[in-house]
């Protein structure tokens, strides 16, 4: 990977800083091989590879990433930088920058230092204030190898961890690190410190813009910010077959003059495999289309890899197929990739919004029919468990009953195990249960959007795409060896979609509705009106068929459960019984495991 890190707040000889910083700096080398570059002073920073830095009048700056003034064309910081910083002060400079970064500056002479991400958390930025030390970086790996901020597992972490298949900011696998939020960011002067949020997610539920303008606009929009996304190099595109990848490749092709380069994913498993969309898209679009069929014994070759890769356990199995859609592109020459993340968030593509949608119709029945007529005839109906039709009425009552955003967990594997049944009693004894469900409510409830689909389109920005498919898509392109860009982040997509009525992101139960109207005559309309799917593995399938992947697992798992995290009766139930039953349900359960162990395995273990 690559990144930055540093510290300020705590005096050494230069020697020392040097060592230090070398030291913190080793998780950041980069998989290109570039040595990190190092400033050591008073107060210290090291920029890994690839990442733009900038010093003057005791002024550093360190980006990570692309970003720019606003009016700017520099993509570097420099003197108009130290101008806004040293004028204005650092909430100025962050609302002033536009782009996708990470960035951290410090200015030794006045005691003070800024770390920023971008509107959509781009990129990681961790931090620990210890004293009045301030210690920072990219990488959790690289933050725990400061003396100040040793690295103690936290319960609640792990316990986070298997309840969203990820660790949501701001918190993270070790105590005491804190993550930045999207749009957020960190002042530290003379020994203490101020978070602010710089960006929030604001919608325009009212406009009334005529949907020819509305559409020529979007596609201008859409063009410009592909055309930012490329960069200066040879650049790639992820084509799973969906509107988003299929959108990106069309305009690839448009905007560059030639055939886009496309890479799409395939698995030879029923139900898994989507590459005829993908290659639809290309004939469609004229792509130089390239292919590659993930198959289980790849599968068990990255996974060492892949959570070496992550510097926190991260669940989501997509990663795989990405990693290797990514390491094809790389073979060609390809530098950066270009993905389809954040259209879903943005347009409306989810089912689960349809789905809400429906639930949230019963919170119109006036409360005295519900409680007093509907619920008890249902729940007291002779013999309804052997009907159907009342089975699904029950569980629609059930599901409809829960608020928001709860009832967003509804299937949430560790909720249907239940917490006691997965978990051993010391860790349970260091976690609150509660706390993902209260994270969740607190995220939902900072969106001031009266309509439900802009409420569960803020609540998604951050915790599946910031905290999700962004670190997937970044990590398993950095483990090949290329950038990753997302042409609907631009901040000009953004406010434009904020500017869409509710109606237009869903309209009844018809997803993406805008979207869709505007590229009719642009996607083939098998792509228009095909389900959503992706890059999903078939994780569960296959490890019951191929030996080295269900060896692995079962190597994993039993492993696991002599770290006193979960309990060996649920390994045993899940290994012998759950994934037998469904494999596809539970064989997400064992990845999300699996993978914790093998974390373990690359961050924690004394030989790593």
């Amino acid at each position: 990977m690559s990144g930055i890190c540093g510290w300020i707040g705590q005096g050494r000889d230069v020697g020392a800083n040097r060592e230090l910083a070398q030291a913190m700096a080793a998780p950041l080398a980069g998989v290109d091989g570039q040595a990190p570059h190092i400033m050591a002073g008073a107060a210290s920073a090291i920029a890994g590879a690839g990442v733009q830095c900038y010093e003057a009048d005791g002024v550093r700056f360190m980006l990570w990433g692309e970003a720019r003034l606003r009016g700017g064309a520099d993509t570097i910081p420099g003197p108009a930088w130290t101008e806004l910083w040293r004028g204005q002060g650092a909430l100025a400079l962050c609302e002033a920058l536009t782009g996708a970064f990470a960035l951290a500056v410090i200015d030794e002479r006045a005691g003070e230092a800024l770390l920023a991400t971008d509107h959509m958390g781009s990129f990681p930025l961790l931090y620990q204030l210890q004293g009045e030390t301030l210690v920072f970086a990219s990488s959790a790996q690289a933050l725990r190898r400061h003396p100040l901020t040793p690295a103690e597992i936290d319960p609640q972490g792990l316990y986070n961890y298997v309840f969203f298949h990820m660790i949501p900011a701001p918190g993270g696998i070790y105590r005491h690190q804190r993550r930045l939020l999207p749009g957020s960011c960190l002042h530290y002067r003379q020994g203490r410190v101020e978070s602010h949020t710089y960006w929030r997610m604001r919608f325009d539920e009212r406009a009334d813009t005529p949907f020819p303008q509305l559409k020529e606009e979007f596609r201008q929009v859409l063009r410009d910010s592909v055309r930012e996304s490329v960069g200066g190099g040879k650049v790639g595109a992820f084509l799973s077959g969906g509107t988003d990848s299929s959108t990106l490749a069309g305009i690839l092709c448009e905007t560059g003059g030639a055939p886009a380069q496309t890479y799409s994913i395939g698995f030879s498993a029923d139900g898994y495999d989507e590459m005829s969309y993908a290659r639809l898209a290309s004939r469609h679009f004229g792509t130089d289309h390239h292919e590659y069929y993930v198959t289980a014994d790849d599968v068990v070759d990255i996974i060492p890899r892949m959570a070496k890769a992550f510097d926190q356990p991260f669940g989501n199995a997509s990663a795989v197929p990405a990693y290797y859609c990514a390491r094809m592109a790389a073979a060609d020459g390809v530098t950066r990739m270009i993905g389809g993340d954040g259209g879903d968030e943005l347009f409306g593509g989810n089912e689960r919004y349809a789905r809400q949608q429906v639930f949230a119709l019963y919170q119109k029945v006036p409360a005295l029919l519900r409680e007093g007529l509907l619920e008890p005839a249902l729940n007291h109906f002779p013999g309804a468990d052997r009907v159907a039709l009342l089975r699904k009425a029950r569980s629609y009552v059930a599901q409809a009953s829960v608020p928001m955003p709860a009832r967003l967990e509804t299937y949430n594997l560790l909720n249907r195990y239940g917490a006691a049944e997965v978990f051993e009693p010391g860790l349970l004894a260091g976690a609150n249960t509660g706390r993902p469900l209260d994270e969740l409510a607190a995220s939902y409830g900072q969106s001031e959007a009266g309509s439900l689909i802009n409420r569960m389109l803020a609540l998604d920005l951050k915790i599946t795409l910031a905290d999700n498919d962004l670190p997937k898509v970044r990590g398993a392109c950095a483990l090949a060896g290329v950038e990753a860009a997302f042409p609907f982040l631009s901040e000009s997509m953004v406010a434009f979609s904020s500017r869409l009525t509710p109606r237009q992101k869903l309209n009844g139960s018809q997803l993406r509705y805008f979207f869709k109207q505007a590229l009719g005559d642009f996607l083939p309309p098998e792509i228009i009106h095909k389900e959503k799917h992706g890059f999903g593995l078939p994780f569960g399938v296959w490890m019951q068929q191929y030996p080295r992947l269900n060896e692995l697992a079962g190597d994993s798992l039993q492993s696991l459960r002599r770290r006193g995290v979960v309990r060996g009766e649920f390994i045993d139930k899940l290994l012998g019984h759950h994934v037998r039953e469904h494999a596809g349900y539970h064989g997400t359960m064992v990845w999300v495991l699996l993978m914790l162990e093998q974390w373990y395995q690359q961050h924690q273990d004394p030989r790593n």
